[in-house]
This record gives structure tokens, sequence and C-alpha cells, in this order.
């Protein structure tokens, strides 16, 4: 099997400080590879770590590889703007970029702050938007990218975590969206769904909660890593997907339908007397939904609202 590598591609991975953490061990993995990284993070003061962007983007340096270090926000347009600037600076374009950056609140509906639903809000959902958004016009001009979202599995619903579940729900349709409109421009845009002991479980469980126990001793970061590596390869062979990587564990995740009913004459009536046959699913008619390429039904041209 040939060794899968990145030789004069440029990556950005963001929210990659910390250790542990599942950012640092994408940056490692890829400047391993022969990527150049950029390693983008903020200083948080509050997270529990014992390393930064700059101290990564060290290890990568000190491997063998070439990387940079870049502390601006993804929560701000200007902020993502200038991530990519690092890049474009340093190694003269961009060809990946890991929208890894993510924050988290557990909290109930009514005790989280407005201030910390909404900045859930704007680092883990409009973070990865603006980033895309400054990186698509030099990925669409050479026609290629590949973009790696991290999503997570509260999007199915958890308790405690609506700000969260609504972010990372969100950034699974964005990742759908994007892959439908890059793939006529070489990008392809994938999620993955990751679990890993980091910085961010050791900031917000106590030692003695179960999950905080089996992340720390089955669930290592640098077991996600080489699914988000795979995703962001030139070889990749799907976009628009989503994949759950936990502990050596990977499998598909994936929108579908049951088979339902169809009755054109329909009435509440009809709806409680076979409400079993809509929610079946077991059946095997089970199928995902596709990726639809809306340039074909515009016809309209879009004009700014506001």
């Amino acid at each position: 099997m040939n060794k899968l590598r990145f030789d004069g591609k440029t990556a950005i991975v963001t929210g990659a400080g910390g250790n542990p953490s599942l950012g640092r061990a994408h940056a490692l993995l890829l400047g391993s590879r022969g990527a150049n990284v950029v390693v983008n993070d903020i200083d948080a003061k509050h997270a529990p770590s014992t390393s930064t962007a700059k101290s990564v983007a060290a290890e990568i340096v000190a491997a063998g590889g070439k990387a940079v270090h870049d502390n601006n926000s993804v929560a701000t347009e200007a902020g993502a703007k200038a991530i990519v600037q690092t890049a474009m600076d340093a190694f003269g374009g961009v060809d990946i970029l890991v929208n890894n950056a993510g924050i988290i609140y557990q909290a109930a509906m009514t005790e989280i702050s407005p201030a910390d639903f909404q900045r859930t809000i704007d680092v883990n959902l409009m973070g990865p938007v603006w980033m895309t958004r400054a990186v698509w016009k030099h990925m669409q001009g050479k026609g290629y990218g590949r973009i790696v979202n991290i999503t997570s599995g509260s999007m199915f619903g958890f308790a405690l975590q609506a700000a969260y579940a609504a972010s990372k729900g969100g950034l699974f349709s964005f990742t759908r969206a994007t892959a439908a409109e890059g793939e006529r421009y070489g990008i392809k845009a994938n999620a993955i769904t990751p679990a890993g002991f980091t910085r961010m479980i050791i900031g917000g469980q106590e030692e003695d909660c179960p999950t905080y126990q089996t992340a720390k001793n089955r669930m290592r970061p640098e077991q996600v890593a080489p699914v988000v590596a795979f995703l962001s390869h030139e070889s990749c062979p799907v976009t628009g997907e989503c994949i759950d990587a936990m502990g050596g564990m990977v499998r598909r995740i994936y929108m579908a339908g049951t088979k339902g009913i169809v009755d054109p004459d329909l009435s509440i009536e009809t709806l409680a007397s076979r409400w079993g046959e809509i929610m079946d699913g077991a059946s095997e008619q089970r199928i995902p939904y596709a990726l639809m390429d809306a340039f074909k039904l515009h016809s309209k041209k879009y004009e700014p609202a506001f």
C-alpha cells in the first residue's frame, strides 16, 4: 500500500493548539506527511492546556516539517481572512482546510446565557462559514480543495448541549451544501463526528465521570487524525459525507428517509392510523438523501437583501 502524503500541499487546521487536542493531532499528522501547516488557535487562558498554536507549530518543525502559527479568531470574518492570509504569506496558497475550532458550554436551556449561546454559534458554525468563504476563491481558482468540518454526535440531540448541538447540526448541513456547490470546482467537503480525550473534556467534566474515564482510557486524539487526513488527501473518493470516528472505530453517518406512505387524500385520521408505517425504520428501503445540484434549478439572479 502506497503511503499517502501531502507534499506541496498547504493545510490550515483551526483550534490546533492545546494538548491533548484533536486539532493538534490533525496538524501533527499532516505535517509528518509533508504538508505545510498553519496551526491556528487563540491563546485561551480558561482552557486547560500544556501547549499553544506556537508550540504545536514548533513540534512540527522540530520533527522536520514546515509550519507556522496563527492566533486569529475564526469567529469573525476579519479573523478568518487573516488566518488565510497567514497561509498565503507563508506558503503561497491553501489546499486543505480543517475546521476544527470549537467551544462548548454544558448548561440547561434556561441557564445558558444569551452571550454564551451566541458565542457557541459564532465559533462552531460561523467560524467554519467564514473560513470556508475565505479559502473558497483560492481553491476555486486552482480547481482543487479539501475541506473537513469537525461536527459532533451532539447534533442528534444531547441534553444540556442545545447551543452546541445547534451549531454542529448546522455545520453538518453546511458541509452538504458546500459539497454540492464545490463539486464542479474540484472542491470536496466532508465532515467527521469525532470523540477523543481533549481539553474540552478536561475542562467540562469531572474526573469521576464515566465519559471522562472512557475517553481518557480508550479515545486518543491520534486515533481520529487518520480519518481527517484521509478526507484531506487528493485521493479522497467522497464529498458531502459524514464519518464517525472514535477509539479506532470508523463508520458512515448519513440522513435517510423511511419508505413512509402515499395518500393523496391525506387526513389527520390517516396519519393516526398509519403512523407506524411512517416511522418504520426497519425497511430495506431507507435511502440516503443525495446532494442536489441547485445550479440547475436557479433562474433568478441573487440580489443582497441588506
